[in-house]
């Protein structure tokens, strides 16, 4: 499943979820590498008037 995480107060990343951390923050895989940040939450579907 493709994530989408933040580190830091402004850099973004995403990649394919890893793991799920006791803390709420998650892992995820760019390539070979691994990140650890909270998740971004997703919005919800617009709405069609």
């Amino acid at each position: 499943m493709l994530r989408t995480i933040t580190i830091g107060s402004c850099v973004s990343v995403q990649g394919l979820l890893v793991r799920q951390l006791k803390d709420g923050q998650i892992v995820i895989r760019v390539g070979d590498r691994m990140y650890q940040g909270k998740p971004v939450s997703t919005s919800a579907k617009p709405s069609h008037s």
